[in-house]
């Protein structure tokens, strides 16, 4: 190529283009724009939740492996976090970003592939196209965008998604595993909020603005808002050498196991309102 060529930029395809964008922003939050040709490595969250027996299987066997046990309050701990942080951090490392978000957002339209570690999910492929942005975006008349007047909109898109998809996992999990689990509603959607909230305080850690992240969560949940159990409980840390903390509303049950290990420092169970 003639050096004094200038380079040309890549072309702003909406929703892939913000993918891009996240991804040079960090490296924590694996993220892509559809599937890989020829790999099987990768599952549909739908085909997922049509097997929640069997990811609960591989996870206890996980635990096990590390822990020599795996009570049930555990691996439905593990299920809830790792499950509900796919959608979450989807999301919030977009909005974070480029103030780009899915409206497809369904388990039909996620897709993950697990690590060679574990059963956790490594890495997450949005399938659609389609995204809400701010008005003044570039992309604003991209076909597949759904412009909305300010961030506060924008914010209130992520909710309802971010809910639906949530409430399509819950209902699944409670079908698949209710005898086994036995975990309340309440619980649920409190892991569901802890994920929404950590994940957009993740964000702005792994992009280098925590307090950006912070306010963002802010936005996303400004109050306790039904089907969610509380706004966010993103604070100023007192005792840490950490800027930022924040109360957990659902426990993980990691206590329960017989490592000595005790509750998170942010567990509902020690850490005050």
């Amino acid at each position: 190529m003639d050096l004094l060529t200038p380079a040309v930029a890549p072309p702003d395809d909406g929703l892939a283009h913000a993918i891009r964008v996240a991804g040079r922003a960090q490296h924590e939050i694996r993220l892509r724009h559809g599937l890989p040709a020829r790999s099987t490595a990768w599952m549909r969250c739908s085909e997922l939740l049509a097997d929640l027996p069997g990811w609960a299987d591989r996870v206890a066997a996980w635990l096990r492996a590390r822990y020599g046990e795996a009570p049930d309050r555990v691996v439905v701990g593990y299920l809830l976090s790792w499950y509900l942080t796919v959608p979450a951090q989807a999301a919030a490392v977009l909005f974070h970003t480029s103030r780009r978000v899915p409206t497809l957002l369904r388990p039909d339209d996620l897709a993950v592939r697990f690590g060679t570690d574990g059963p956790r999910p490594a890495e997450t492929a949005l399938l659609g196209d389609a995204f809400a942005c701010r008005a003044d975006d570039p992309a604003a008349r991209h076909p597949a965008a759904t412009p909305v007047p300010d961030d506060t909109t924008l914010a209130a898109v992520v909710r309802g998604h971010y809910a639906a998809h949530a409430a399509r996992f819950l209902t699944a999990l409670g079908d698949a595993l209710g005898e086994r689990i036995r975990v309340g509603r309440h619980t649920m959607w409190a892991a569901a909020t802890d994920a929404l909230d950590g994940a957009f305080w993740r964000a702005g850690q792994y992009c280098g603005n925590e307090s950006a992240g912070v306010a963002n969560a802010a936005l996303v949940l400004p109050a306790a808002l039904p089907p969610f159990t509380s706004a966010s409980t993103l604070r100023p840390a007192t005792d840490s050498t950490d800027p930022w903390t924040r109360r957990r509303e659902s426990c993980c049950f990691h206590y329960v196991l017989r490592s000595g290990l005790g509750p998170c420092a942010t567990c509902p169970r020690v850490c005050a309102r």
